[in-house]
């Protein structure tokens, strides 16, 4: 019977043989075709994940990413003898993933006991040195687990692109604003945010960024924006000539213009606030989430200080000015002190958000600051607080080189210190496909509330969807 068994085994080894080879070269197979099709970046990664899986045994040793367990293992318990010599220590090293792309490396590694989050922290710079890294992060990835990500070049002096895809966003409070220093995608939430402020000197990005947020959430009715722009008379002349379409109002620098439509959204908010509760059955919209019916309100006002400066003189032009640029500023309050629970989210954009840009009382209620590139330490200190001068490897006062435009400093909660981002390009034509293929979708907010109200049979106004058919717009 043995012998019959061997013999058996022996026939079919030849047929194993062929199984293994042939799984083993479709394997070969795959990997050529993903390195053939990957660009240059992901090329470079993935022979430096190579040299990462080969030589990890003899790097974790080195780094003190080791321990010796004394304890003999279930074999060598069993096979050992009484008489012979005690088995010898066991050295652990903790298992690893290693995933390659464009920038670097991801590697998702086990903790051992005395080998935790701090170890693989502390041994960071090594690893970086080992790697070939420009630099190296460790972070929590789970219990038991930790997330070594190695960056080969430095994603924020490397320009990125973005194309909108028109498709419908899954969440209208997501904000997806770029990446990190380490190739991290970087997403903020504006639910619950009153206001955000976005600074930085001209051309360092900052128009490019508010592109990528209005192409990525015009696709969803649940969706409305107004524009006020301060360096500008018309909406052809500026920034916003490819957007217009996808706004339901547009104010240039014209200061009574700018004042009577600030007054009515200050109204729109007053109604909110009115029937909130009977009509959506709780006071925050952020409960049930932004509708067709009832969208989230973007207020885009961009050169905020030209709707906010102070004039002084005695003649009577000039004290009328001054009225309207203080009345504006006291409706701008209105709007982020009270808009919150109601819809409506206000984004200042300034070269500086210093309190003559912007009036103190309403740049310190925003939660969430950004700085492209800044001249001065005062001017960063105003942008994002002034916990920045502990900082001074992230303040935005170091991003003046043309290889860092398009990059933006913040606090992210949850993160020591301060964030770079690195915030993707958005051409001008993606700009006005995306806000025509979506120009349908405009609905003055004012009128969709009406249509909300006359809708008495609807029981439920959060369940009326995002992407239907939107109330005609009605420009003043």
């Amino acid at each position: 019977m043995t012998g019959f068994d061997t013999g058996s085994l022996t026939g079919h080894a030849p047929q194993a043989l062929l199984i293994a080879a042939v799984l083993a070269g479709m394997w070969l197979l795959l990997v050529v075709i993903r390195y053939v099709r990957a660009d240059r970046g992901t090329r470079v990664s993935m022979r430096q994940a190579v040299r990462v899986r080969w030589g990890w045994v003899r790097l974790a040793r080195m780094a003190g990413l080791t321990v010796t367990d004394k304890t003999p293992g279930l074999l060598a318990q069993i096979t050992a003898q009484k008489d012979g010599p005690a088995p010898a220590p066991r050295v652990l090293t903790p298992r690893i993933k290693v995933k390659p792309d464009r920038f670097g490396v991801i590697v998702r590694a086990r903790t051992l006991p005395q080998v935790g989050l701090e170890e693989y922290q502390k041994a960071a710079r090594f690893l970086a040195d080992a790697w070939r890294c420009t630099r190296v992060s460790v972070l929590p990835d789970g219990p038991g687990k930790v997330v070594i990500r190695g960056v080969r070049s430095d994603p924020l002096t490397t320009p990125t692109e973005h194309r909108p895809t028109g498709r419908l966003p899954e969440d209208v409070a997501r904000w997806e604003l770029g990446v990190d220093e380490y190739a991290a995608p970087v997403c903020v939430s504006l639910a619950n945010v009153p206001g955000v402020t976005v600074a930085g000197t001209p051309g360092a990005g900052k128009t490019s960024g508010i592109n990528k947020f209005v192409c990525d959430l015009a696709p969803s009715a649940a969706v409305q924006f107004v524009a006020f722009d301060g360096k500008v008379s018309r909406a052809e002349e500026g920034d916003y000539a490819d957007l217009v379409k996808r706004m339901f109002a547009f104010c240039g620098d014209d200061l009574d213009e700018a004042n009577a439509l600030f007054k009515r959204l200050v109204e729109l908010r007053r109604r909110r606030s009115s029937v909130i509760r009977d009509v959506l059955g709780v006071k925050n919209v952020w409960h049930v989430g932004p509708s067709r019916l009832w969208p989230l309100t973007v207020v885009l006002i961009d050169e905020a200080h030209t709707f906010f400066r102070e004039y002084k003189g005695s003649d009577a032009e000039t004290k009328r000015l001054a009225a309207l640029t203080a009345e504006n500023a006291r409706l701008v309050e209105d709007l982020v002190k009270k808009g919150r629970s109601v819809g409506i989210l206000t984004i200042l954009i300034s070269q500086k958000t210093t309190g003559d840009a912007i009036p103190t009382f309403i740049r310190d209620v925003c939660p969430v600051g950004l700085s492209f590139a800044q001249k001065t330490v005062e001017a960063a200190v105003a942008a994002l607080g002034d916990d920045i001068r502990n900082w001074p490897d992230a303040s935005p006062v170091t991003l003046q080189d043309p290889a860092y435009v398009g990059v933006a400093v913040m606090a992210m909660q949850g993160r020591p210190g301060f964030t770079r981002i690195r915030t993707p390009y958005v051409s001008d034509a993606d700009a006005a496909r995306i806000a025509e293929a979506t120009s349908h979708l405009t609905a003055d907010p004012a009128l969709c509330l009406d249509a909300l109200l006359d809708t008495t049979s609807n029981t439920n106004p959060g369940d009326d969807g995002q992407d239907g058919p939107a109330v005609p717009l009605a420009k003043p």
